[in-house]
């Protein structure tokens, strides 16, 4: 299959439209969720019980999450959802508008995130690079660790995996690999 076809299937797990050939840097590896990966219903469902425990959890601050992608990324809503779950003041700016003000609140948040879910950041199922370009495998395994850490009754939905393709540009092209990622644990 031709590189530039593999990547009309496949849906990049942040954004619509996944990025050409020529932006994945040689030795870079990028996972990719299928278009079915993304309308898996139980995938699906995790990601509207975050959203409404999120939203649930933040309605007296008036924020509102409407997209996991979109909404997480810069580090806004995780810093106050964070400074909740964890009654932490974190010292970090409130509003972050430029991209790189957004990108060091939001290492403010994961390392802080991280040190409370005693994760080693090379064990970390996420990453300030991924969270911020938007990621949604990447945030769905933070806010899973989070509602685990702080609010274990939460009723998430069990097992949910999904297929992912880990595209990486070698010397001689595009190489590609399925496998499964589990977001949440079977009960």
């Amino acid at each position: 299959m031709e590189p530039e076809s593999l990547y009309n299937l496949l849906q990049a797990p942040g954004k619509v439209d996944p990025p050409a050939a020529e932006t994945l840097a040689q030795g870079e590896k990028r996972k990719y969720l299928p278009p079915t990966s993304r309308k898996d219903p139980r995938f699906e469902e995790l990601q509207k019980a975050l959203m409404e425990w999120i939203n649930t959890e933040l309605l007296p601050e008036h924020i509102v999450v409407r997209s996991l992608e979109e909404d997480m990324f810069d580090g806004l809503i995780l810093h106050h959802l964070f400074q909740k779950l964890a009654g932490l003041k974190l010292n970090v700016e409130e509003i972050a508008l430029t991209s790189a003000s957004q990108r060091r609140k939001l290492t403010v948040v994961l390392e802080a995130a991280n040190k409370s879910l005693q994760v080693e950041e090379s064990q970390a199922k996420w990453s300030v690079e991924s969270i911020f370009n938007k990621d949604l495998l990447a945030t769905l395994h933070l806010l899973v660790a989070l509602a685990k850490r702080f609010q274990p009754s939460l009723p998430l939905p069990a097992n949910v995996q999904v297929e992912v393709i880990t595209m990486e540009s070698t010397k001689s092209g595009l190489k590609s690999e399925k496998s499964v990622e589990q977001l949440t644990e079977c009960r």
